[in-house]
C-alpha cells in the first residue's frame, strides 16, 4: 500500500510503513504547544489546529491546506462532501473528525491517492493528547447521554465528596485535586439549564455497595443519584449481580448524540478515547441496548438504592456500637 507525498503533493510516492513518522513532518510550520486559553481562541477564530500535536490535527491542518492550495471555498468543499459550511469548519478546527466516506471521497476527488484514508486508520491507532477536551465538547453541546458504568459513579453525576476521593486515590500528592473537582462540578451545570441533555444511565450494582471514601460519603452520594433519577429529563438503571456476564463487563462508554449524529467515547485507565466512526458509535449504542435490556426498571432500581443506602447505615450503626463498646 502506498500513500501520495506531502506538501504540494507531487508525484513522490513512499510505503504505509514510513507514514508514521512521515506525517509528523509535513510541509508546515513547527508551532510551539498552546495553553488551554490558547486553545478556545484559536477556535474561535476559525484557525487550523497545531498539526503537530496528533494525528487527528494534522488531518484537520491538512484539510484546510489542501483546500486553499485548490483555490475552494468552504462551500465548495461542503457540496463535495454533501453537508453544511459548518460542519468544513468545525473539520478544518478539530471539532469534528473526519469519516471514512468523506475521507475516501477527497482523495478520489482531489487524487491524492490514500492520503485521507491511510492517515484516519492511523489516527486511530495512536492516542490522543486532547481526548479530554474534545469530549467535553461534545458532552456540553449534547441533546442525550447515554452511559454505561460498572466500576464508579460517572462523573456527570458525582456529588463533590465523592469525587474528591476518587482523585485522591488515583492522584499523586502534587495534584490540583480542587481543581479537578471544581472542573467536574462545572460539567454538571449543563444538568440545570433550562435545556439539559437527557441522560440515559446504567450503573452495576457493583457500584452501590462499593464505599468509595467512607459510608457518610457512599450515602451522600446514593441519595443524590436518587434525586437525579427523579428528574424527568434522566432515566438510571440498576443492571443487577444476578444478571451474570454482560457485554459492559469489559469497560464504561457512552455514545453522545448531537447535532451532526452520535459520537461513542471509551474509557480507559490511562484516558479515554472517543470513537467518531458512524459505523463504531452506532455499535456502542446497540451495546448499550443488550445491557438495559438486563437492568432493572426505573422503579426497582430506585428500590435497590434505597436497599443499599440501608445497608450502609446499618454497617454504620454496626461500626459505632463497636467503638462504644472499646
Amino acid at each position: 500500500m502506498w500513500l501520495a507525498g506531502h506538501g504540494h503533493l507531487t508525484d513522490c510516492r513512499f510505503p504505509v510503513t514510513e507514514c508514521a513518522r512521515r506525517l509528523s513532518v509535513v510541509a508546515c510550520p513547527r508551532k510551539t504547544r498552546k495553553s488551554a486559553d490558547l486553545e478556545r481562541s484559536r477556535r474561535m477564530t476559525n484557525e487550523p489546529p497545531d498539526p503537530m500535536t496528533s494525528m487527528w490535527a494534522w488531518i484537520a491542518y491538512q484539510l484546510r491546506y489542501q483546500r486553499i492550495e485548490r483555490s475552494l471555498s468552504g462551500d465548495a468543499v461542503a457540496k463535495l462532501l454533501n453537508c453544511s459550511r459548518a460542519t468544513i469548519s468545525r473539520l478544518e478546527t478539530g471539532e469534528a473528525r473526519l469519516q471514512d466516506k468523506q475521507a475516501a471521497k477527497l482523495d478520489k476527488e482531489w487524487r491524492l491517492g490514500p492520503f485521507f484514508t491511510v492517515a484516519l486508520w492511523y489516527a486511530r491507532l495512536a492516542p490522543d493528547p486532547q481526548w479530554l477536551s474534545n469530549y467535553t465538547q461534545f458532552e456540553a453541546r449534547a441533546s442525550r447521554i447515554q452511559m454505561f458504568d460498572g466500576q464508579t459513579v460517572p462523573v456527570l453525576l458525582q456529588t463533590p465528596e465523592y469525587a474528591r476521593a476518587l482523585l485522591l486515590a488515583g492522584r499523586n500528592a502534587d495534584a490540583d485535586v480542587e481543581k479537578a473537582i471544581t472542573e467536574r462540578l462545572g460539567r454538571q451545570q449543563r444538568l440545570a439549564t433550562t435545556d439539559p441533555p437527557e441522560l440515559w444511565v446504567l450503573l452495576t450494582e457493583n457500584i452501590l455497595t462499593w464505599p468509595v471514601g467512607g459510608t457518610e460519603i457512599m450515602l451522600g452520594q446514593l441519595a443524590h443519584l436518587l434525586e437525579l433519577a427523579e428528574r424527568p429529563t434522566v432515566t438510571m438503571r440498576i443492571v443487577p449481580r444476578q444478571s451474570g456476564a454482560s457485554e459492559g463487563l469489559d469497560g464504561s462508554f457512552k455514545v453522545i448524540t448531537v447535532r451532526e449524529g452520535e459520537v461513542g467515547y471509551i474509557e480507559a485507565a490511562t484516558g479515554g478515547r472517543l470513537v467518531m466512526d458512524v459505523e463504531a458509535a452506532r455499535g456502542l449504542r446497540v451495546r448499550f441496548d443488550r445491557i438495559g435490556a438486563k437492568a432493572l426498571p426505573v422503579d426497582s432500581t430506585a428500590k435497590t438504592i434505597h436497599r443499599a443506602m440501608e445497608a450502609l447505615e446499618h454497617e454504620r450503626s454496626r461500626m459505632a456500637e463497636i467503638e462504644s463498646i472499646r
